[in-house]
């Protein structure tokens, strides 16, 4: 019997949200010639990569993943990254930070942060393998600027974002149309909350690094966000560190991601920790996002993701 045939059929929130995503990455692959996807290794990424991989089987993932790599790296999730293309048998494309600053192209801010200065390697790494469309693992649950963006967000030929000039998305009619230089970013993810994430990576049984999950870790304060004692994240004299039981919301640069207290040692636990929560995983957990109200729309219209 089919759903039509049956009137008392419903699709729950998570299959709607994974049948939207998945009639988006196939759009994509439709309408652009030279399509990647962002694969930091971070959960957001692994759900996308997930919902690709099943848009497409039983055949191959059609197109590369790519990550920018500030070189400020948590271990753990870097040795996921590599152990999931690996095991998928995904091409990686790598865009490096620091090979960007060995050759003068960008250089670190006073405070050591590399995030700002992802998005000339980002925007050159696109250039380099002239991909015309980037898959990105953004929701806009997660930050006001990202709420603004439209699921295709058109891209000039600086690779900037204008807020004030977006399409029109009636519908779920995607336009996909540009000009030689412009590109699209696409952000399959958009309609999804922090909580849905979780719920369908209990649901699908997702792999992730294991530093989202609740463990012991030196950390100290700063700000008052718990920040792990890291080779790029040091304490200052007057910010002594201490053992607490921490996960991670959210895992971006790793001098800039703080940690949060949890005791959420497995799924069942963080569906319900993220259920209870009422702060944003990036703005418990993200310093950068700290530097001004506009700081992510900032680094969007120069760029960013």
């Amino acid at each position: 019997m089919t759903a039509s045939e049956n009137p008392s059929y419903r699709l729950s929130q998570l299959d709607a949200l994974e049948s939207e995503a998945i009639f988006i990455i196939r759009e994509v692959v439709a309408e652009l010639e030279r399509p990647a996807m962002l694969f930091s290794g971070g959960k957001d990424s692994a759900v996308m990569l997930h919902l690709a991989l099943k848009a497409f089987a039983p055949a191959n993932l059609p197109f590369p993943v790519v990550h920018i790599d500030t070189g400020h790296n948590f271990d753990e999730v870097i040795e996921f990254r590599d152990a999931e293309v690996t095991r998928r048998g995904i091409r990686l494309v790598v865009g490096s930070v620091q090979e960007a600053i060995d050759r003068g192209e960008v250089a670190e801010e006073r405070n050591g942060s590399r995030n700002r200065i992802q998005t000339p390697v980002l925007l050159a790494t696109a250039e380099k393998h002239d991909f015309n469309a980037l898959m990105g693992g953004a929701r806009r649950d997660e930050e006001k600027a990202r709420a603004k963006e439209r699921v295709f967000s058109f891209r000039d030929d600086f690779g900037q974002w204008d807020p004030k000039n977006q399409r029109p998305e009636l519908w779920n009619l995607y336009n996909a149309r540009i000009h030689h230089g412009e590109t699209i970013r696409v952000f399959p993810l958009s309609n999804w909350t922090e909580l849905d994430i979780w719920s369908y990576i209990r649901q699908e049984k997702v792999a992730l690094p294991s530093i989202y999950y609740a463990h012991e870790r030196e950390v100290f304060e700063r700000n008052g966000m718990l920040f792990g004692v890291h080779e790029f994240c040091q304490p200052r004299e007057n910010e002594p560190t201490f053992t607490e039981t921490v996960r991670y919301r959210t895992v971006g640069d790793a001098s800039l991601t703080a940690a949060v207290r949890s005791n959420a040692f497995d799924i069942d636990d963080i569906v319900a920790e993220v259920a209870a929560t009422r702060v944003t995983e990036r703005g418990a957990t993200r310093g950068d996002d700290r530097v001004s109200e506009a700081a992510m729309e900032d680094r969007k219209k120069e760029g960013y993701f």
